[in-house]
């Protein structure tokens, strides 16, 4: 297979995503400040103006460099204006909840696949000034500074996170099983409302782990970059490899791994906390 730096040096790709991201970020933050409009998908779903200017901002960067490639990305779905090898993959604003009660926990999340390889990720929170990369073979980075997993080895000494799906009203399948069994067995939780930055936050040695069901593409696009640079390990939820495909995701610092898919198959009413 042809490396992903035959046609465009990664250096080059890394460039252009991270000027679209800063970009991106700071139009955030003047939306958060001048205010904004917010629809709903559904009754707990939102989408505000702030998420598509963002969005056609990225697009239009990317774009203006590498006009054949093609994009996902959440509000605009597919864009293919060639059968390009490279797909960039979008979240303009993860964490829109939270961006719309003014919670200061929010991203913006870009991803590159090369023939269907995640092989570059930036993931940019505007409101903490933290610009998380990572490129295929160059470890990750936050504002330039060399990142890695943490050293946890105990999952009852751990401080996981995860998140819930928009449908958690409607759907079985909502978390909240797997929620009560780590509550019982780690150090601590979290749910930030950001996928994105639940990654980024693994990769940095932040959380030990973080597992999530029902995610999207554009939620794990960048962020898996990063925690694989990172020395972190990624999977679904039976061990295979991870497809950001697929919904399921664990991501975790290597060594709690195991301990973390054994709870995740765990009977509930068997469930115990530790002694």
């Amino acid at each position: 297979m042809a490396a992903p730096t035959d046609q465009i040096d990664l250096t080059v790709l890394l460039e252009t995503a991270v000027g679209a991201g800063r970009a991106a970020g700071k139009l955030l933050l003047e939306y958060a400040r001048s205010g904004f409009r917010v629809r709903h998908k559904n009754p707990i779903d939102l989408v505000t103006d702030a998420d598509h200017a963002a969005e056609q901002l990225i697009i239009s960067h990317i774009r203006a460099r590498f006009p054949m490639h093609r994009f996902l990305a959440e509000e605009q779905g597919h864009i293919e204006p060639s059968p390009s090898p490279y797909l960039w993959v979008i979240d303009p604003l993860d964490g829109t909840t939270n961006f719309a009660h003014g919670y200061p926990a929010y991203c913006v999340s870009i991803g590159l696949e090369y023939q269907g390889r995640c092989i570059l990720g930036v993931v940019v929170d505007p409101s903490r000034d933290e610009l998380f990369t990572a490129t295929e073979g160059s470890g990750a980075q936050l504002n330039g500074q060399t990142i890695s997993v943490s050293e946890t080895s105990i999952l009852g000494a751990s401080l996981l996170v995860t998140g819930f799906a928009y449908d958690i009203r409607e759907t079985a399948r909502n978390n909240l099983d797997h929620f009560a069994k780590f509550a019982l067995k780690a150090q601590g939780l979290r749910r930030t409302g950001s996928a994105a930055l639940d990654l980024c936050y693994v990769a940095a040695g932040r959380f030990d782990g973080f597992w999530e069901v029902r995610l999207n593409p554009w939620d794990m696009a960048a962020g898996s970059v990063i925690v694989q640079q990172a020395k972190g390990q990624l999977t679904d939820f039976s061990g295979a490899e991870l497809s950001i495909y697929g919904q399921e995701l664990v991501a975790s610092n290597g060594h709690i791994h195991q301990a973390m898919l054994t709870v995740l198959h765990e009977d509930p009413a068997q469930t115990t906390p530790p002694r």
